[in-house]
C-alpha cells in the first residue's frame, strides 16, 4: 500500500510518500480502507518532535473508511461497513489495522471526512469541558485557538450546555463563522491583550473556566480565571515546555487539569459519548469544519498548509 511516513522529526517535508507493506488484520480488530484520514494536533507534534518507533513509520491518529476485514475475535462489526477510528498511529496510509474498540460505526448521511475528524477534537472538546472542567449551564468558558478543531467543538459543545462563550481567534472572517457556531465573544489575540478583553467582558470578575490546547497560552489562561475558577490543558500546539508559574493559582484556589485523549477513548462513558456526538452530526446538530482536503500523496504540503496557515477546523488526506 501507499503511506505517507517519516524516520526522522523534523519540518513537513521530512514526509514521504512511499510504498510499504499492507498491515495485517488483528484478531481483535478490523483493517479498513482509509478514505479520508483528518490530520491532527498530536500528528504535527509527533512529526515534528518524536523519533518514529521504527523505520518507515506511518503517522496519524484518525481515519475513516471501509472495512475490508474483519479479525476472528471480532463480533459487532462486519465487512463493508463504514467506520471512523482512533489509534496512535497508522491513519497517513491507503490500510489501517486498529482494534475494533477504537472504531465507531459511520452514521447513515454523514461525510466520511466529517467522521474522521469529529471523534478527537469533539471527543477532546467535551472530555475537557464536562468530565474535567465541570462546566455549569450560567457559567462562562474561555477557549483559546477557537478555529482549531477541538475549540470548534468546544464552541458548540458549551454553546449548547447554556454556558456564555468566550474564544481567542485571529481575523473578522473566522470570528463570524465561529459566532455562528455559538459563540458570543469573540477576541482576536493579535490586536487585543485576551486578559484585560476577558476582564472587561466579565466585569472584571474572570472566567470560570478554560479550555486551553495551545501550551504557549497557559499563564494567559490562569490569568484569566476568576478566583477557584478552572484551568483544562491538553495537548501542546504551541510546543513550548508548558512551564507556568503556580503561585497565582494557589494563591486564588484555581485547580488545573491536564487532559491526554490517548488513553481515554477506550473508556465506556467516553466511547459513548463519540458514539452519540457522531449521530448528532449526522442529524446536523453539530457541524464538523474541514478546512481543505489533500491527497495522501501530497501529506508533505498538507502538513505545511496546517501548520502555517491560520486554518479553520481540520486538515484532511484522502488516499488517492
Amino acid at each position: 500500500m501507499k503511506a505517507a511516513i517519516y524516520e526522522h522529526p523534523g519540518p513537513p517535508d521530512v514526509l514521504r510518500y512511499v510504498d510499504v507493506p499492507d498491515p495485517v488484520c488483528p484478531s481483535d480488530g478490523v483493517l479498513i480502507r482509509v478514505e479520508a484520514a483528518a490530520i491532527e494536533g498530536g500528528d504535527l507534534i509527533n512529526r515534528a518532535s518524536t523519533p518514529p518507533p521504527h523505520p518507515a513509520f506511518v503517522l496519524g491518529y484518525a481515519a475513516a473508511g471501509e472495512i475490508v476485514a474483519v479479525g476472528e475475535k471480532v463480533r459487532d462489526r462486519h465487512m463493508g461497513q463504514k467506520v471512523t477510528s482512533f489509534d496512535l498511529a497508522g491513519s497517513h496510509a491507503e490500510l489501517r489495522a486498529v482494534a475494533a474498540s477504537r472504531t465507531w460505526p459511520v452514521p447513515e448521511g454523514l461525510d466520511i471526512a466529517a467522521a474522521a475528524a469529529l471523534p478527537i477534537a469533539f471527543g477532546t472538546a467535551h472530555h475537557c469541558l464536562f468530565a474535567r472542567g465541570g462546566l455549569k449551564r450560567g457559567e462562562t468558558v474561555l477557549i483559546q485557538a477557537g478555529a482549531g478543531g477541538v475549540g470548534l467543538a468546544a464552541i458548540q459543545l458549551a454553546h449548547q450546555a447554556g454556558a456564555t462563550v468566550l474564544a481567542t481567534v485571529s481575523g473578522d472572517r473566522r470570528a463570524g463563522r465561529l459566532v455562528a457556531l455559538g459563540l458570543d465573544h469573540a477576541i482576536d489575540h493579535r490586536s487585543a491583550d485576551v486578559v484585560d478583553t476577558v476582564m472587561r467582558l466579565t466585569e472584571g470578575r474572570g472566567v470560570d473556566l478554560v479550555v486551553d490546547p495551545v501550551g504557549t497560552t497557559l499563564q494567559a489562561s490562569l490569568a484569566a480565571l476568576r478566583p477557584e475558577g478552572r484551568l483544562v490543558f491538553v495537548g501542546n500546539a504551541g510546543g513550548s515546555q508548558l512551564s507556568l508559574d503556580l503561585w497565582p493559582a494557589l494563591q486564588a484556589n484555581r485547580s488545573l487539569f491536564g487532559v491526554f485523549m490517548g488513553t481515554q477513548f477506550e473508556k465506556p462513558d467516553v466511547y459513548s459519548t463519540v458514539s452519540r456526538m457522531l449521530e448528532q452530526a449526522a442529524l446536523g446538530h453539530l457541524k464538523v469544519i474541514v478546512d481543505r482536503t489533500f491527497p495522501l500523496a501530497a501529506a508533505a504540503e498538507a502538513h505545511a498548509y496546517a501548520e502555517g496557515n491560520s486554518i479553520l477546523g481540520r486538515v484532511v488526506l484522502v488516499p488517492n
